[in-house]
């Protein structure tokens, strides 16, 4: 009672300092940037063109607020709230300021996954968690793997490989960390979802001091507009990034610090998912399915997932690993022709798709893992690259992740409590002392084989490594280059023909794009920047005929020509659903940045 009461103290006094007043006032007015009813935004999504203002009226130091933290926790995903949780679990009784900021407008908005949770990190962060309410129903049941033709399917073993899935869960993991962090609340983690970092704090010997948060009431000409408030900074003794995949603040703490200078190149994939409603008796709670094959080319590395969880839903999505080289490829429209399969289609008749979402996710593994730590933070979670491809599984991974280096802060914070800048240089030491290393080491031929041999030697490769080496092949290989290093020019490809969607079991894009909640402020400059706009016509078209207009999940980039018949690249930044695979399909010109604060996709539930 007498810890409760001092934490009510202390929520009460967070409340009254200036940066909660800030971020109230902040949250408010991006409350009233968003109040347009979602009919008025949804019919003009596809003709929402970005124009980018000649100069933002940005804030400046002198405007903004700033306030002191020991930690500041960059992402609410299931990274940043185990760190979050940990570092208060050992911080005890001290008052530990820990600052989480989330850039969506509540914990679990911008979270998208399968999912299927292996409990091992929450048993050890929460082991109560079936006694505190955590939203965890499904057991996983019954396990399929199936490679598909156009009209079959051949069962593959599952027992004894990763995919095993005897002792997990089926969960919506937006939920989770929603739950997760009302119990990071609840020990004093300062909370704030609705705010995005746009800025790193650099002190003065190069350190890592902190961020600074988005500014609100930027219009889309650059002004301020009469709802503008200045972003904030938020200095910390050491900050945790964990963004998920392909953060903005990561890519340029990577790139400041060489963070890959040791690593091989990452590798990344697109997950596109649709939550549906199935007809009850069809419905298998617990049910998990796995294909890989058809539709999808020798060359390029994917496949789906069907989990049933409970209340006749299906979690239903497809994985396309972004290294493929016809620029013709889209993968949006391979998962719409995916679900004609026989064996899809009969389990999705009579039922309604609800939701719609996608994301880009790590798929480098272990030798993709950049270094983890920097003066004054570290990398945590997908942010890193900690998925496990092989058991397409990375909750636990991340969580533990966050675990190992919250305890390295408070390890470095104990040891010197009137330090101003804390690296905790203890992190990899304790990642490799785990079995979260034993975890990606067991599976670290998994994607590269497949980057290498294409999917026979792939799946020739992982299954000697996964069903009689158990990860213990005497050779480790290596992915040999970028995503967008490979794509190759359209001259060498043909356009592929994908059939129409039928409104019933598939859909044209802008219909899902509906589905995912997705909403921004329209008077705002736009968050997805050129670094060249000469590049997407002189190379993007001429050469692989507009890639972009293909391999985005949302229909944000296309090819218009204006009245004297030259071609443009149009930029609907309306639709986008934060899934980040402009930036790393293009690689060199496309820069995704956070939009202002609150904006994005609405996963809660997904």
């Amino acid at each position: 009672k007498r810890r409760e009461r001092e934490r009510k103290r202390k929520r009460e006094v967070k409340n009254e300092s200036m940066i909660g007043s800030a971020m109230r006032l902040a949250s408010l007015t991006r409350q009233a940037s968003l109040m347009a009813p979602r009919s008025s935004w949804t019919s003009n999504w596809r003709r929402m063109r970005s124009v980018y203002p000649s100069s933002e009226e940005r804030s400046t130091a002198e405007d903004r607020f700033g306030d002191d933290f020991d930690v500041v926790i960059v992402g609410a995903g299931p990274s940043g709230l185990a760190a979050s949780i940990r570092l208060k679990q050992l911080s005890g009784d001290r008052d530990l300021r820990i600052a989480l900021v989330e850039k969506g407008s509540e914990v679990g908005a911008h979270i998208l996954s399968g999912a299927v949770l292996q409990p091992t990190a929450l048993n050890e962060l929460i082991p109560d968690w079936k006694d505190k309410g955590a939203p965890i129903h499904t057991e996983a049941g019954e396990d399929h793997f199936y490679f598909l033709t156009k009209s079959s399917k051949f069962p593959l073993p599952v027992t004894g490989t990763p995919l095993q899935n005897h002792g997990n869960y089926i969960i919506s993991l937006g939920r989770l960390c929603a739950w997760l962090a009302e119990q990071a609340e609840e020990m004093g983690v300062e909370v704030y979802p609705g705010i995005s970092g746009t800025d790193v704090i650099y002190r003065e010997d190069g350190s890592v001091g902190g961020i600074i948060t988005g500014d609100v009431g930027i219009g889309k000409d650059g002004k301020r507009t009469g709802l503008f408030e200045p972003g904030m900074e938020l200095r910390a003794k050491c900050t945790i990034f964990a963004e998920g995949c392909r953060g903005s603040l990561t890519k340029h703490i990577t790139e400041k610090f060489d963070l890959r200078a040791e690593s091989s190149p990452p590798t990344y994939g697109i997950g596109i998912k649709e939550l549906w409603e199935i007809d009850p008796a069809k419905h298998k709670e617990g049910s998990i399915m796995h294909t890989i094959g058809w539709p999808l080319p020798n060359d390029v590395y994917g496949g789906s997932w069907m989990y049933h969880l409970h209340d006749n839903q299906v979690s239903l999505g497809f994985v396309v690993g972004l290294d493929y080289k016809n620029p013709y490829f889209n993968p949006y429209r391979t998962f719409q022709e995916f679900k004609h399969h026989p064996l899809i289609r009969e389990q999705l008749e009579g039922g309604t798709c609800v939701k719609y979402g996608a994301r880009a996710l790590s798929e480098g593994g272990l030798q993709s893992l950049p270094k983890l730590v920097f003066p004054g933070g570290a990398l945590v979670g997908d942010t890193a690259g900690f998925l496990n491809v092989a058991k397409i599984k990375g909750i636990h991974n991340s969580m533990k992740s966050g675990m190992l280096c919250a305890e390295s802060v408070w390890e470095e914070m104990a040891a010197d409590e009137s330090a101003e800048v804390i690296t905790p240089d203890g992190y990899p030491d304790k990642f490799k002392g785990s079995w979260l290393y034993e975890d990606l080491h067991a599976v670290r031929n998994f994607r590269p084989s497949f980057a290498n041999y294409g999917l026979f030697g792939g799946l020739l490769v992982s299954g000697v490594e996964s069903l009689i080496t158990r990860g213990k092949l005497p050779f480790t290989l290596k992915i040999k280059h970028e995503d967008h290093e490979v794509t190759e020019p359209a001259s060498k490809h043909t356009p592929i023909d994908y059939p129409k969607p039928d409104g019933k079991i598939s859909f044209d894009l802008l219909t899902n794009v509906s589905r995912s909640g997705t909403n921004h402020n329209e008077d705002q400059p736009p968050h997805l920047r050129l670094r060249d706009d000469k590049i997407p016509v002189e190379r993007n078209l001429k050469i692989y005929a507009g890639p972009e207009s293909r391999y985005c999940p949302a229909g944000v980039y296309e090819y218009v020509e204006d009245d004297s018949g030259q071609s443009h690249l149009q930029i609907n930044f309306s639709n986008c659903v934060h899934c980040k695979t402009c930036d790393i399909k293009d690689g060199t010109n496309i820069d995704w940045t956070p939009p202002e604060n609150g904006g994005g996709p609405l996963y809660i539930n997904m």
